[in-house]
């Protein structure tokens, strides 16, 4: 008894407030920013990008990043001479519409302030929750031909310091108790007929939520044979969650935003 009081005087709650309170100290792996002032127009980062998320108006030559397909390696912010390409720390990126992540919205100018934006949602989270859905919110997760990596962000949820069931959220075996598919991967060809089922068998209402770049738009396997140019090729999608991958609090948020749909 007095070792298991002095283990918890010794190692305090880990557990993380977010969303109910916004995460201050972030690594600089969010939204990519391009500074258009500053750029020179030499297309270095055009012709480098892997997933060629970055793209070009033809009329006014304005450079602009597609969210949807962007893996966030970094590479266009190494890379640019004039250094007008920037890493921000902004993570809460989901949106309803995948064109809301395309390139039209994303250019800004010098003199604005890069603010990571944070939606007051979770002081009664739970209790809506339960308003919707009469209990927890119960989620199946469906890898459709991922490279695991959101799978491992998914899986982090769970972690003591994430811990999502604190806000009455519950993954479960089987799609027939699920509220909600978070679905990752680019819907390969042997698997999308296996989302199609696990989508049917889903009782209504029921949410879809695509979980990283693969999810939404292919990205860098986008145009292959052997894929879907994003999940909502296959079945409906609520909400889209950029990222390679997305963190686990971009997954909450997105989650959350998903919620709010409803």
């Amino acid at each position: 008894m007095f070792n298991t009081i002095k283990k918890i005087i010794k190692y305090p709650n880990l557990t993380q407030n977010y969303p109910r309170k916004a995460l201050l100290s972030l690594p600089k792996t969010g939204k990519t920013v391009i500074d258009m002032k500053k750029c020179t127009g030499c297309g270095e980062c055009l012709g480098r990008c892997p997933s060629q998320a970055i793209v070009r108006d033809a009329q006014t030559k304005v450079l602009g990043i597609n969210l949807d397909t962007c893996v966030f390696c970094t590479l266009c912010e190494e890379i640019c001479p004039s250094g007008a390409i920037a890493m921000t720390n902004q993570f809460e990126l989901a949106e309803e519409k995948r064109t809301a992540l395309r390139s039209s919205t994303l250019v800004i100018a010098e003199d604005q302030e890069i603010v990571m934006p944070y939606e007051a949602i979770c002081a009664e989270l739970v209790k809506r929750i339960r308003k919707t859905f009469g209990r927890s919110l119960n989620i199946r997760e469906v890898d459709a031909g991922s490279c695991n990596g959101c799978d491992y962000e998914i899986n982090a949820m769970n972690n003591p310091f994430n811990d999502v069931e604190r806000l009455g959220m519950h993954f479960v075996a089987s799609p027939r108790h699920a509220d909600m598919l978070l679905v990752t991967g680019t819907a390969t060809r042997n698997m999308q007929l296996a989302l199609i089922k696990t989508y049917n068998a889903t009782p209504d209402p029921k949410l879809v939520v695509a979980v990283g770049a693969c999810a939404c738009s292919g990205g860098i396997f986008r145009d292959s044979y052997a894929t879907s140019n994003g999940i909502d090729n296959i079945v409906p999608v609520d909400v889209y969650i950029p990222g390679c991958p997305p963190r686990p609090q971009a997954i909450i948020y997105g989650i959350l935003k998903a919620i709010e749909k409803l």
